[in-house]
């Protein structure tokens, strides 16, 4: 049966996190470094071409978000972006990266919540543009390597989907929101079922549809 090997190093996170190369059981940095960059590239493109496109509006407003129960997660690195169009409605970009694990217990095993993720959406707010409720829905990306946190069992993998979301925003100073909310998403998962985090048989291999949580944010803004 097909194994796979893991290792502790941040730089050798897309061993047995990412799509395994053709003939061959790892993936190489090399291959790690073109999906992130060709994922990053992505992002910066469709961000920029909103950016551009804001220009022309009359009144420009871009906020910069991160989530700080995002850290509790394996100290799982957020942003999000958003662009004001118009009075009641943003776009917003976001990423989530997780290059780490940790190890825990007394036998010292593996845990890791490993994540690269990308979502394309935007809100609509009630009241005014950032201040008070929004609802949200979004596009998603990502790509995962998650295990030994209950159980052994690591699954790794691709998902792609569409996720909503809702939540307020308190405007405590000119520049400054705290924000609260909470979302879920669904798609397509791409998945493999291995034995454990580091080194394991694998067990199961396929795609099946998924709905999952996706947010749970408690975040602090800054308004430009």
């Amino acid at each position: 049966m097909d194994r796979i090997m893991g290792t502790s190093s941040f730089n050798n996170f897309s061993i047995g996190a990412f799509p395994l190369s053709e003939g061959s059981t790892e993936m190489t940095q090399t291959d790690f470094s073109r999906d992130c960059k060709t994922a990053v590239l992505t992002l910066f493109l469709a961000a920029s071409l909103l950016a551009a496109t804001s220009l022309t509006a009359k009144a420009q407003k871009v906020s910069i978000e991160t989530n700080a129960l995002e850290y509790v997660n394996f100290v799982t690195l957020n942003a999000e972006t958003g662009l004001a169009v118009g009075r009641h409605g943003s776009i917003n970009a976001a990423v989530r990266y997780n290059p780490f694990e940790f190890h825990g217990g007394e036998d010292h095993h593996v845990m890791r919540n490993r994540q690269f993720t990308l979502g394309l959406g935007g809100r609509w707010w009630p009241w005014h543009i950032f201040s008070g409720w929004w609802l949200g829905g979004k596009a998603q990306y990502q790509v995962y390597n998650s295990g030994g946190i209950i159980s052994p069992e690591t699954r790794q993998g691709q998902r792609v989907g569409a996720g909503i979301s809702a939540g307020y925003s308190y405007l405590f100073s000119p520049h400054f929101n705290l924000d609260f909310g909470i979302g879920g998403w669904a798609g397509m998962d791409y998945y493999t079922l291995f034995d454990c985090p580091v080194c394991g048989v694998t067990k199961e291999a396929g795609k099946k549809p998924f709905i999952l949580p996706n947010e749970l944010i408690l975040g602090i803004s800054y308004i430009f």
